[in-house]
């Protein structure tokens, strides 16, 4: 999944690059994706390791977990039946293991079984499964256990994943997509009974202005530079904020506001966004197991984005398959939704329909969930 920055008022503006940045995990352990060194779960914050040099971290699926340091290493932990951690083998790790020995790495996206990571020079590069040409690679059934360059464009900026779609956008602000296209997730304005894949990175329409995307179970959500938010795909909890539960296979935009900044998603039918003004805003399925995922404290579906709250101080999103998390403008960390294995990080295993905050610690910059595991990074 991709993590989301407010931009301008995100609780990073003020942090040191040269400051010392922990790395905690909490949550389920079975497959070693904490990265601790054993295979038990934990229910509160728990630090992996010594270092104090993590630079981004990202967390995907049920057990695959990804980050890099301030030195530009790349480095990978948990499952990895599929060789998606990048060491090429299959063999799961329970601490952080670095992938390849290059430093070279700015940003990873870990995906269920397929992962992602853009180098400074600005290519691509994909590991793991390429069912549906996962891995953007121009093929559909070559795994690879290695980082492989997509293409040779050197023009990447950012890139979300979600099980079996993706997509990225350019410096030239236009957007791609590549992978399984049933309801039309990819965006380029068809769908089908074979999913009409693309094995290859796709560009959506002819549009330079594309900000940020993410992408949900089967959705995807993007923002403009003009600050207008976008979406397409899947609908059949609302998820994408039209008001029902009609899919559409090329982006639409949501509503008329241009006040939009953050969007999440995290492999669910659901989304969050956060405006300009620092409101939280949720949308999408809300009653799966009784979860109350969309923090509004019911376990109701909503088909339009609905505030979270009343506070103006939200700034960063992360998001989980059924649970979500989000940093305030004094980087105190708040989650709610499902809490299996304690991956609320509160300490038990009760589950939440509002925001409750983590600890009591106000030093959060970054936050990742999959869908057993959350990972955060602290100053």
């Amino acid at each position: 999944m991709l993590f989301q920055k407010l931009m301008g008022k995100g609780p990073t503006s003020m942090i040191s690059p040269s400051a010392p940045k922990g790395l905690w995990s909490w949550g389920s352990h079975q497959n070693g994706q904490l990265g601790l060194g054993d295979y038990v779960s934990r229910s509160s914050p728990v630090q992996v390791g010594a270092s104090i040099t993590w630079a981004s971290v990202s967390a995907a699926g049920s057990n695959v977990s990804h980050a890099t340091k301030t030195d530009g290493t790349l480095w990978g932990w948990g499952g990895n039946s599929v060789g998606q951690l990048g060491l090429g083998d299959t063999a799961n790790r329970s601490s952080p293991v670095q992938v390849g020995t290059l430093a070279t790495w700015g940003i990873v996206e870990s995906g269920t079984n397929t992962s992602f990571a853009i180098k400074t020079n600005g290519t691509l590069w994909a590991w793991g499964k390429d069912g549906y040409g996962y891995l953007g690679l121009g093929t559909s059934a070559l795994d690879k256990s290695s980082p492989v360059q997509v293409g040779t464009l050197a023009t990447w900026s950012q890139v979300s994943s979600s099980g079996n779609f993706f997509s990225a956008i350019k410096t030239d602000g236009t957007l791609w997509s590549w992978g399984r296209n049933a309801s039309g997730r990819l965006g380029l304005g068809d769908q089908g009974a074979v999913y009409n894949a693309r094995s290859s990175p796709t560009q959506i329409g002819t549009l330079t202005t594309w900000s940020r995307v993410t992408l949900g179970g089967a959705h995807s959500v993007a923002v403009k530079t003009d600050g207008t938010l976008w979406s397409w795909g899947y609908n059949s909890t609302g998820q994408l904020g039209f008001g029902d539960t009609i899919r559409r296979s090329s982006p639409v935009q949501v509503g008329t506001l241009a006040t939009w900044s953050a969007v999440g998603a995290g492999e669910s039918y659901r989304t969050f966004a956060i405006k300009t003004d620092g409101t939280l805003w949720a949308w999408g399925d809300n009653a799966s197991n009784n979860y109350g995922t969309l923090g509004l404290g019911d376990i109701v579906n909503r088909s339009s984005p609905v505030q979270v709250g009343t506070l103006t101080t939200w700034s960063l999103l992360g998001v989980a398959g059924g649970n979500a998390f989000a940093v305030k403008t004094d980087r105190t960390l708040w989650g709610w939704g499902s809490n299996n294995s304690g991956r609320l990080g509160v300490g038990d295993v009760v589950f939440r329909s509002s925001p409750v905050q983590v600890g009591t610690l106000a030093s959060w910059i970054k936050i990742e969930g999959g869908n057993n595991q959350v990972l955060g990074i602290h100053v």
